[in-house]
């Protein structure tokens, strides 16, 4: 069982085949549809993001005031002078 090949020759453009067997003529090659092959892909990229972090330090510093009482004291002194009215002899 042969295969039936059909090949157009260039002479007169007509299939030349015998008996499902070529004859000794060369054939052109037949000029198929375009196959398209598809090839995915992945490319994995590590991306690396710098995320600055502040920590602030908030002192807060807290007067209490209290009031203690200081006493303190002044004296004062005053002088008179007494002159008898009558003149002595």
């Amino acid at each position: 069982m042969f295969k039936e090949k059909r090949c157009y020759t260039p002479e007169d453009g007509k299939m030349n085949f015998q008996n499902g067997v070529m004859n000794g003529d060369s054939c052109m090659p037949v000029c198929e549809c375009p196959q398209e092959r598809v090839c995915h892909r992945e490319f994995v990229h590590n991306v690396q993001h710098v995320v600055p972090i502040n920590t602030r330090i908030i002192n807060h510093h807290v007067y209490k005031h209290t009031y203690m009482p200081c006493y303190t004291y002044c004296e004062e002194n005053t002088c008179c002078d007494v002159y008898d009215s009558c003149p002595r002899f």
